[in-house]
């Protein structure tokens, strides 16, 4: 009988010290530099996929950075080369290589972060602030000034 007393108080007194240490996710960071614009060919560009969950992708005329986020549940897709396109390997959601969706359940394209230039001339991506494009809201800010980079 005292041994499960004392056990129950051992346990509780456990989980009171518990309460000291902190409990917090230690995320990437939202803001990294990716180099320069000459650093990127022209297509998709997987280096910060992985860190960051980020594409950038260079077209001839601008940059931009595309969040590697389906719009139908979260899940990060996969650059198909072969097919010219992003595949979402849970539901079937298709995306053209600007991130559009054409195929599959997803509601609107991917999301695209914000890209600045610092001081030094490299580029910087915020996946903080994400610049959405949704066809049925009426809203589409893939143009906005941060959305892409002219090169």
């Amino acid at each position: 009988m005292w041994a499960c007393i004392w056990g129950y108080l051992g346990v509780n007194f456990l989980m009171f010290l518990r309460f000291f240490f902190p409990r917090a996710l230690y995320e990437p960071n939202t803001v990294f530099n990716a180099g320069f614009p000459s650093d990127f060919s022209l297509g998709i560009d997987q280096r910060y996929l992985m860190t960051n969950r980020v594409w950038i992708v260079r077209e001839p005329d601008r940059i931009f950075a595309i969040f590697a986020r389906c719009t139908h549940l979260g899940c990060t897709p996969e650059w198909k080369s072969a097919e010219n396109k992003f595949k979402c390997p849970c539901h079937g959601s298709g995306y053209d290589s600007e991130g559009v969706n054409f195929e599959g359940p997803a509601p609107r394209p991917m999301d695209r972060a914000l890209l600045k230039l610092d001081p030094t001339g490299q580029i910087v991506v915020d996946t903080s602030r994400l610049f959405v494009d949704d066809p049925r809201a009426g809203v589409n800010h893939f143009n906005d000034p941060g959305a892409f980079l002219n090169v």
